[in-house]
């Protein structure tokens, strides 16, 4: 595929611009990650090595929005195929509705503490990419991570904001011992660490260590396993030895559509990236000839509404729904869905969606290797359950189940939950164009399809794909837009009945990266103004 974007036009006043290389690029929300995959790429690896030591990086540079204890996804283009990575963890054994019940959660799962853990599933995924197409040794890229948790680092301006939120919605839980070892790890001054303040992790190195040497074993059938079995089992956890020895990141099939002759790809369930593709198959029967107008918006919301009704509704561990993938995305369940959006604003009933944390990053070599990777804690830094001595702290996945008997998404032991963090992958014809992602737990369909149109329908160029104003659907009719959305636009869609709140806060609108890769082999890249991120490029 040739760019057919402009490189020279910047509609959204950005304070960036397309990033252009051949041999190597990588694009994270944290500028030292992405040096560091640089270095890989730099020192033979590949852009599988590359994401790797990324995304270990990041557990140390951005631990707000994931960590030891977190889960991850993968789509990965290798010799002209698409291979998926379910890197997300189950249900341990001993968490029951039942247990959650008698705990006073009736309608929603807790976020904090353990009944919100699932069983991390990031360090197996680390280990089965690399065991399938990593390059350098596996230890070689936890050196950046070690290096950083052990020398320090300055913290970036929106990691500095969201580790104070951190302490902020932890500190009503510092005297569950669970989580008091959290502080010990995160906060061992009593605050969070002031922008452009140094941060030492010196837990996390010697945990980081332990994880190299043994290939990840450790975490699941070794010393870390026994440290995190006995910490469960003193402080009311859930976990046991076989919830942990038999978990393994899971390889699947990707699922796609094909958008006006691009096709765009996602993780199958449990992820719910089937929303983004259930919104693009409505939105691709209608024309749209401008992007900055009432309609546009209006009918992207409306789709977005409808394919959210059904997302939250059916996804689920897919060995437990009831609905298959493929009579979602069929053209006649599609064309019903489509028929339903009039010049009004519909009220579908669905959950309520919400903001979470989350880090992207994309990865490409000169071989034309690709790989779109997506992390997560969840909520903020996860559960705040976290082994003391060892930094390790565990997401809070566990909220995603219902406790609603008759959903699909029932909590059970062993079940694997509704999970929002998705990587993004857009080919033609058969070959790459590349990997995309945007962050933000139920921003994260939201934004990929406003990333796609934006780059398929209105040709922008990576950076302003990014760039441009977004909305984001909360429940109902009510909607956010950022506050770059011009006047006119928000005048028109409150006269179509949405309920608009104008936000100058950014921060919930997702942050995403970008590479496309064209036939010669440029790569192009972009990285997210809504985050510290940076595109670093060889």
């Amino acid at each position: 595929m040739d760019f057919n974007f402009n490189g020279q036009e910047y509609a959204y006043g950005s304070r960036r611009r397309v990033i252009y290389g051949k041999r190597g690029m990588v694009c994270t929300s944290q500028p030292l990650s992405a040096q560091a995959g640089l270095q890989i790429l730099q020192q033979g690896g590949n852009a599988i090595d590359a994401a790797i030591a990324t995304a270990i990086c990041q557990t140390i540079l951005e631990p707000t929005n994931t960590g030891l204890g977190s889960d991850c996804f993968a789509l990965v283009w290798v010799k002209d195929k698409l291979y998926g990575l379910n890197g997300s963890g189950y249900a341990p054994t001993g968490l029951t509705a039942e247990v959650v019940r008698k705990q006073g959660y009736t309608e929603k799962m807790p976020f904090f503490g353990w009944s919100a853990v699932t069983v991390p599933g990031a360090p197996s995924a680390w280990a089965e990419l690399h065991k399938r197409f990593g390059r350098l040794p596996f230890a070689k890229l936890f050196e950046p991570a070690i290096y950083y948790a052990e020398n320090g680092y300055p913290v970036s301006p929106i990691v500095a904001r969201f580790w104070q939120a951190g302490v902020d919605k932890l500190l009503p839980h510092k005297d569950n011992p669970a989580i008091a070892p959290w502080f010990d790890a995160f906060a061992p001054a009593g605050r969070a660490p002031k922008c452009g303040e140094t941060v030492r992790l010196p837990l996390h190195a010697n945990t980081l260590r332990e994880l190299a040497a043994s290939y990840c074993e450790s975490f699941y059938r070794g010393t870390l396993a026994e440290k995190l079995l006995d910490f469960s089992n003193s402080t009311g956890g859930y976990l046991t030895k076989e919830d942990l020895a038999d978990y393994r990141a899971e390889w699947v099939e990707p699922i796609h559509i094909n958008y006006r002759g691009y096709d765009v790809w996602e993780i199958p369930p449990n992820g719910h990236g089937i929303t983004a593709l259930m919104a693009l198959n409505i939105l691709k029967g209608f024309d749209f000839p401008t992007k900055d107008c009432g309609e546009t918006y209006h009918k992207q919301i409306e789709a977005m509404k409808l394919a959210f009704a059904d997302g939250m509704k059916y996804i689920a561990d897919p060995r437990y729904m009831q609905t298959k993938v493929e009579e979602l995305l069929s053209d006649e369940y599609t064309a019903e869905r489509r028929a339903l959006i009039g010049e009004q604003a519909l009220e579908p009933v669905p959950g309520k969606p919400y903001c979470g944390g989350t880090v992207y990053l994309c990865t490409a070599d000169g071989e034309g290797n690709m790989v779109s990777f997506i992390q997560s804690n969840y909520k903020d830094f996860g559960s705040g359950v976290t082994l003391p001595g060892y930094g390790l702290n565990l997401n809070c996945r566990a909220n995603g189940f219902s406790l609603d008997p008759a959903s699909d998404d029932y909590l059970l032991p062993r079940k694997k939950p509704y999970h929002t963090i998705i990587p993004g992958f857009l080919t033609k014809d058969g070959q790459a164009v590349g990997p995309f992602g945007v962050m933000g737990a139920y921003m994260q369909p939201q934004g990929h399809v406003q990333v796609v149109m934006n780059t398929v329908d209105f040709l922008l160029n990576p950076q302003s794909a990014l760039d441009a104003p977004r909305w984001q659907w909360i429940e109902g009719k009510k909607i956010y837009l950022e506050d770059r959305v011009p006047e006119s636009i928000i005048a028109d869609l409150r006269r179509r009945g949405h309920e608009v709140t104008v936000m100058s806060d950014y921060t919930s609108f997702g942050r995403g990266e970008i590479i496309w890769r064209d036939d010669s082999g440029v790569l192009a890249g972009a990285t997210e103004p809504r985050a510290d991120g940076t595109v670093a490029v060889w």
